[in-house]
């Protein structure tokens, strides 16, 4: 094996925590090596407009991912896009980073593959993501302003999105398949409060249509114990049922809580010396672009440490 394919870190995802963790590590003159299966960007590329990053704003995720992806490039941070299958700690320290395509080797690995959204599997559903479709209603939110919004879910997220929604959104519809909630009472309690906010238990979103201007227009949902159908009138709908971190391809080495999400906290270790995490695929309580970010700060801060002792 080449020395081409030995480096002091490889980080795995490109996504805003692997981005900045690359500009740190290169930063502080590590070799760095950046795996990615699709393209550098991560979910923040089908934002459309970017309002609560500090000094973006209005810029789109696309651009963004862009501006990290450039910087890291020329501070010297090299690009694979290549899917990796495992990773291996070997006796000597050294992490063992295979690809369906090729062999690395670091000194010390950063995994950062996110997690992504649990959709509902609806004709549509791909194409209206950004025109209509959010996973996330504090990115999102606040471009419904004085709209009428449905909140498809039954747990915390859900229930706290609708909440959310409800200081911004002329009404909003919280559609949950069950008939009671998952979120908690202190939760639900001021949710059912709220007057702006219609619960429809029993239900979950059936169809989508889509307007002339090729956003969303409608929601059709189906009643879970019988053929009973409505249709809302929403110009927007937030699906707020889990997310699936991608962790599972290492989930042998690094040790993950009962949800799958790696078990890290704030300090982003993991139980394996030189394998750090960062970003939506470790376990924590904010998903956002600016906490993906310090999480890849972070994580290379912790990563150039070990690799100095």
């Amino acid at each position: 094996m080449s020395d081409e394919n030995h480096y002091d870190v490889i980080i795995v995802g490109a996504g805003p925590a692997g981005l900045t963790s690359a500009i740190y590590a290169c930063r502080a003159e590590k070799k760095t090596l950046v795996l990615e299966k699709n393209a550098f960007g991560g979910q923040i590329v089908s934002t459309k407009d970017i309002e609560n990053y500090p000094g973006k704003m209005g810029v789109s995720g696309f651009e963004l991912a862009k501006e990290m992806y450039d910087q890291a490039v020329k501070l010297g941070a090299k690009f694979e896009f290549e899917k990796v299958t495992k990773i291996s700690n070997l006796e000597s320290g050294e992490k063992k980073v295979e690809t369906e395509d090729d062999v690395y080797f670091a000194k010390a690995v950063i995994i950062a593959t996110g997690a992504k959204n649990r959709q509902l599997g609806l004709k549509n559903e791909e194409r209206l993501t950004g025109r209509g479709i959010s996973y996330c209603a504090t990115c999102d939110g606040a471009f419904y302003k004085g709209k009428t919004v449905a909140v498809q879910g039954g747990g915390n997220v859900a229930v706290e999105d609708a909440i959310y929604l409800s200081d911004l959104c002329e009404k909003v519809y919280l559609v949950h398949w069950l008939d009671e909630f998952q979120a908690d009472e202190k939760n639900v309690s001021r949710l059912k409060s709220l007057k702006n906010v219609e619960i429809i238990l029993g239900f979950s979103v059936s169809e989508l249509e889509i307007d002339e201007t090729k956003k969303l227009s409608k929601v059709k949902i189906k009643a879970k114990e019988s053929d009973e159908e409505r249709e809302l009138e929403v110009s927007g709908l937030f699906v707020a049922i889990g997310q699936i971190p991608e962790t599972e391809a290492f989930s042998e080495l690094i040790k993950t809580n009962k949800f799958g999400y790696f078990d890290s906290k704030e300090d982003c270790l993991t139980n394996v010396p030189g394998i750090f995490v960062a970003g939506d695929c470790r376990e924590k309580s904010v998903r956002q672009l600016v906490t993906a970010t310090s999480d890849g700060a972070i994580s290379a801060i912790s990563a150039i440490s070990y690799l100095n002792k």
